[in-house]
């Protein structure tokens, strides 16, 4: 049995389930998850191609030592009742219109249950509830159920997934202080181009005694050292979600990071993986694995090798620290999901209004939302 591990990789990577890159044969996509020589956790989601990537990495798996690798599970988008709407993908579990919080717990025990059968084993050593809406971070009555499947042994940790945008700050604070007890891990966008807003639950992590996943560590491929200015992401490719500019701008600010990183002779992904290990509370870094389109593109495999060499015992200084969450502060950069001020109306799967009790959250972490949470133009001047 084990506990995720310094370094992780998901089956988001390789291009097949998300659209990152070119998606590789079974072959490579086969060696790149395979858990070893260096990376011993993999995570996995039971939405990502609906239940595919559950099925490639139950291959994968075949005839590895169970005990050898920690294998994490997601769950909480309803693939099997739900229809898809568009970009926005599945519903969340929760949806009313689904079912009503008695059958929560039925519906988490079925998906892990499907889940697990996908991937050929009897438990994961986490399971994590994925993308939640409201509901999700504030039910009793869905950590409840989540406890009862890791009493039916389906599942050793529980953690929470917030996503798949950036935010949901004041809802993962809310939902550590009210199901403490239950929850072990979190997973949170955060790396030395995107401090902000991941950092601001670091200290509430901290204090419940909740130990961090930090994804999109590479934040696009940049940190991967091989997306130039001008590069050419495919029509299908995830990232042209992000602003015009993003490649160019990300890249000055890589240049001003690259001396730290060969002061202490690591490769940029090596230096945003250190980065995000410094905070207490980071546990386990998982960047995003890429095949770049092109015949002189870096491969993957150096990719994996590269997080696979990763010294955790490198730390940086204090001040190492700092002047890299300078260098690449991103605060106010976008509109953040989850609980916001620019919400109005009812809420809706990813965003919902601030409310009294989570006004109350934001008050007892020194969180002023109008400061913290707001995109820079939607922020009141003075």
């Amino acid at each position: 049995m084990m506990d995720p591990t310094t370094t992780a990789i998901g089956t988001w990577s390789g291009g097949r389930f998300m659209h990152f890159g070119e998606p590789l044969d079974d072959e490579r996509l086969t060696a790149l998850l395979r858990p070893g020589d260096g990376i011993d956790t993999v995570i996995t989601a039971d939405v990502y191609g609906s239940g595919e990537a559950d099925l490639a990495l139950g291959h994968v798996l075949e005839g590895v030592e169970r005990d050898s690798y920690c294998l994490v599970g997601a769950v909480g988008h309803d693939f099997y009742t739900g229809e898809r709407d568009g970009a926005k993908g599945f519903p969340r579990f929760t949806d009313p219109g689904l079912r009503s919080e008695q059958d929560y717990a039925s519906y988490l025990r079925m998906a892990t249950e499907r889940s697990l059968e996908r991937c050929g084993v009897e438990r994961f050593d986490l399971l994590l509830l994925h993308n939640p809406d409201r509901t999700g971070y504030s039910s009793p009555a869905v950590w409840e159920g989540m406890e009862a499947v890791r009493e039916a042994g389906l599942a050793r940790r529980l953690g929470v997934a917030p996503g798949p945008a950036n935010g949901f700050t004041l809802d993962l604070i809310d939902c550590l202080e009210r199901f403490a007890e239950v929850i072990d891990w979190a997973m949170i966008i955060l790396n030395p181009l995107e401090p902000w807003p991941g950092e601001l639950v670091l200290a509430a992590a901290a204090a419940h005694d909740v130990r961090v996943i930090a994804r999109v560590v590479d934040f696009g491929g940049i940190f991967h050292d091989d997306v130039l200015p001008g590069h050419e992401f495919a029509p299908y490719d995830h990232r042209r979600f992000r602003p015009d500019g993003w490649v160019q701008a990300g890249r000055e600010r890589l240049e001003q990071m690259r001396p730290y990183a060969e002061r202490h002779g690591l490769s940029m992904l090596q230096l945003a993986c250190a980065w995000d290990l410094a905070h207490p509370s980071v546990g386990c870094v998982a960047p995003t694995l890429i095949q770049e389109s092109g015949g002189d593109a870096r491969p993957v495999e150096d990719k994996r090798a590269d997080l696979a060499a990763l010294d955790p015992s490198i730390a940086l200084s204090p001040e190492e620290i700092d002047e890299l969450r300078a260098i690449g502060d991103n605060s106010g950069c976008m509109a953040l999901k989850g609980a916001s001020l620019e919400h109005e109306g009812p809420p809706v799967a990813d965003r919902w209004g601030v409310d009294e009790e989570l006004s109350g959250v934001a008050g007892r972490w020194g969180i002023d939302p109008e400061r913290d949470l707001l995109a820079l133009a939607s922020r009141p001047a003075g």
